[in-house]
């Protein structure tokens, strides 16, 4: 796709004026609509090539905002990316160095930490969540306090001591992840048992009541989290739309969480919201392989475009994810933007956006408002770190990509077991040149290898990857090397 920006310098510093002014007198409202498991190429509007998906409702969206294509979600799993989607702060710097929650675990945000909820409420900003949490939080029995060890379906009536309405948000009407997804919450307790087939349902009817309640006091904005528990397995769409794509469930599936996003959008509008708000697009990582990938391949879909590797991987289809911005009056329509941005970037952007200045513990974060007005986002950092669901690291600055393993870091064709004890170490690629990441040029460009990885070890030590006073880590080292360092037998390699 071709990048089409504001048509000249002029037109650029009058937009982001604009802008600067609308954020020191107004307040948007602002609605975050974050699949789960979507891949970049589910999109039809994001993969016209081989994007066999309808999609009308986000290609709408599309064609009102601005689309980002090089947009990367915090990691290529769940719960790491909605750490640093609300806090700012890349998630491996916690206890959490690989994988994702399984449920009744302390909340992995730190009662002491601000989120982008928090920082929004400061404000007077109403907050809520809607779905997915999966960040952690206890179960107690409600009659004794106690904790319930191991819960793994809590019963109606447990109590949630450390949930989503501690960490920002007023209210939370949703699940903590995909095998708890029958068990629904309101606020910090289990009120209902529900089967997966009515989640999306569920979720789609409380977001337009809660633009409807929103409207009885239009003068306090709000922030609301719309957090998606579709198209991620269990693939169940509702009878209204199975057999719609001829993709199999998961296109369905789909086609029915593209439906969701235009409901929400009408009620937006039909209460008198969208013109003031920012209406935000996204997913947390890529798409599993649970989805049927082999079945939709062969009738010409690729639910990652033109990129490598799924769900779970460091190569970019674990970690690019759809991005549209729709912000009427503010954004111009129909613009798409390659800037580099992740979704631990929100917070900045937020907070410029409100005026309410981020607190140094964003330690990640970039504000991206920039690049709403077709300008260059003024980057704080040096480059972007990528991370799996195995704990391996990539580093991403301008059109390079060095990648700290030397398979997919994740659940596709070579794992790091399967690689060959000689291969090189780590891998490079130009983005620019070799988006799929098929030419590792790790062996004939060690300068740029040098200097990425030191930019990304400092970024690592220094707790935080922006400018700003000192930080720490959660957790004293964290492993950069996971398949042995150059110069060491590879773990895990095959030997020939």
């Amino acid at each position: 796709m071709k990048k089409q920006m504001i048509k000249n310098g002029l037109c650029a510093a009058a937009a982001l004026l604009a802008l600067n002014g609308f954020a020191a007198n107004s307040r948007p409202n602002i609605v975050l609509i974050l699949c789960d498991d979507l891949g970049y190429g589910d999109v039809q509007c994001l993969n016209p090539d081989t994007g066999k998906i309808k999609t009308p409702c986000i290609d709408q969206l599309a064609s009102q905002g601005m689309t980002f294509t090089d947009a990367h979600s915090g990691s290529s799993v769940c719960t790491p990316t909605r750490y640093g989607l609300l806090t700012g702060r890349y998630s491996w710097r916690t206890q959490l160095q690989n994988g994702v929650f399984s449920g009744n675990e302390t909340c992995l945000i730190a009662p002491d930490r601000l989120t982008v909820a928090g920082l929004l409420k400061r404000q007077d900003y109403a907050t809520a969540i809607l779905g997915k949490w999966h960040l952690g939080f206890k179960y107690l029995d409600p009659k004794t306090g106690e904790e319930l060890p191991g819960a793994d379906r809590p019963p109606i009536g447990v109590t949630i001591p450390d949930g989503p309405i501690t960490r920002g948000f007023d209210t939370y009407h949703g699940f903590h992840h995909a095998k708890h997804m029958d068990r629904f919450i309101e606020n910090d307790k289990v009120i209902e048992i529900l089967d997966a087939i009515d989640c999306l349902p569920r979720l789609t009817e409380k977001s337009v009541a809660y633009i409807e309640g929103r409207a009885k006091t239009p003068e306090q904005p709000f922030f609301l989290y719309v957090a998606l528990g579709s198209p991620h397995s269990p693939i169940r769409p509702t009878k209204e739309w199975q057999g719609k794509s001829g993709l199999g469930r998961y296109g369905d599936f789909v086609m029915q969480t593209d439906a969701t996003v235009g409901i929400i959008a009408d009620a937006l509008e039909k209460h008198g919201f969208a013109d003031n708000t920012l209406l935000i697009f996204t997913s947390d990582n890529g798409c599993s392989k649970n989805a049927g990938i082999a079945g939709m391949r062969e009738k010409g879909h690729s639910v990652s475009g033109r990129y490598r590797g799924l769900k779970a991987d460091i190569w970019e289809g674990g970690h690019r994810v759809p991005f549209i911005v729709r912000w009427p009056g503010q954004v111009e329509a129909g613009l798409i933007n390659d800037q580099v941005i992740t979704l631990v970037d929100l917070f900045a952007t937020v907070s410029e956006i409100t005026g309410e200045k981020a607190p140094d513990m964003a330690e990640d974060s970039v504000s991206f408002l920039p690049a709403l007005a077709g300008e260059p986002i003024q980057s704080i950092r040096k480059g972007v770190i990528h991370h799996s669901l195995s704990g391996r690291f990539a580093y991403r600055q301008g059109k390079w990509k060095l990648v700290i393993a030397r398979g997919s870091g994740g659940v596709s064709a070579p794992m790091e077991r399967d690689v060959d004890a000689d291969a090189p170490p780590a891998q490079l690629y130009d983005m620019e040149q070799d988006p799929g990441e098929q030419n590792n040029l790790y062996l004939s460009h060690p300068e740029v290898t040098q200097r990425l990885l030191a930019n990304l070890t400092a970024d690592i030590q220094n707790g935080r990857s922006t400018e700003g006073p000192a930080a720490t880590n959660d957790v004293e080292k964290i492993k950069l090397w996971k398949s042995g360092e150059p110069g060491t037998p590879a773990r895990g390699a095959k030997s020939k």
